[in-house]
């Protein structure tokens, strides 16, 4: 298992899918067969894709900014 920062947020897209699959798809239960398993993870993928479920992230880009005091530098063009 690999933890991603927690500021690297678009990386945690595959972590959030993952724990839907965990929870969603499989639950506490027990897949006998690993056939069986392609089969519920294919149809839950299926399903997930046609929801066209987006996440939501509550972290914008200003408030990035004024969280970590980054202030984009400003250019200006040159006088040739």
């Amino acid at each position: 298992m690999h933890f991603t920062p927690v500021h690297g947020s678009w990386l945690n897209q595959a972590e959030i899918e993952i724990s839907l699959l965990s929870r969603q798809c499989l639950g506490k239960r027990r897949i006998p067969t690993l056939d069986k398993l392609d089969q519920e993870t294919d149809a839950w993928e299926r399903w997930a894709n046609r929801q066209r479920l987006r996440i939501r992230w509550r972290f914008t880009v200003p408030k990035a900014r004024a969280r970590f005091g980054y202030d984009p530098p400003e250019f200006t063009r040159s006088e040739d």
